[in-house]
């Protein structure tokens, strides 16, 4: 495996490249040695967060993880990155697809199925027009963290969510 290794608003030493290297390294059962992982670590007033990025064939894996200590989130994300990988992995089996640059051991290998997808509730409603602030002020009165409208201005199903820090995201359609 390759790693990327970059940081934001801190100083990358050999200690953190050694952590980042040898518990993200634990991965490299999964992969074929030419998987690229990009790795951003950084630091935002007390959070030390670290980001870790695994292209797999038209799929991301993808984990954020911050705590107050930079060694804390590095073992968090790596426990994240493998359930993912879990989970990916059954439904590579399911839908019979090629596993890209899994290696084939580990598609092959059974592994007991933890977590299984189980949807216990359906809710239907209507989808009114409405422009993106207002969705955003209809998702805060519901005390959602996402909201499913259809955009006033492009006629089109989008989904405001919430985000750290405050802020608001919006999720567009492109076909």
């Amino acid at each position: 495996m390759r790693f990327t290794i970059s940081g934001k608003n801190i100083d990358v030493t050999e200690g953190l490249k050694n952590a980042v290297t040898d518990k993200l390294g634990k991965l490299e059962r999964y992969f074929t040695p030419e998987t690229e992982i990009q790795v951003t670590l950084s630091v935002e007033k007390e959070r030390q967060k670290i980001e870790v990025t695994i292209p797999v064939k038209g799929n991301i894996i993808r984990s954020e993880q911050v705590s107050n200590d930079m060694y804390v989130s590095i073992d968090l994300v790596e426990e994240v990155i493998e359930r993912q990988l879990r989970k990916y992995k059954n439904k590579i089996i399911e839908k019979h697809q090629d596993g890209g640059n899994f290696k084939k051991e580990f598609i092959e290998k059974e592994v007991p199925d933890e977590e299984d997808v189980k949807i216990i509730r359906t809710k239907h409603f209507g989808i009114k027009p409405m422009f993106p602030e207002d969705a955003c002020i209809q998702m805060e009165l519901l005390g959602h963290s996402f909201f499913v409208f259809t955009n006033a201005e492009t006629d089109e199903v989008n989904v405001v969510y919430k985000r750290k820090g405050n802020t608001y995201g919006l999720i567009e359609p492109e076909f």
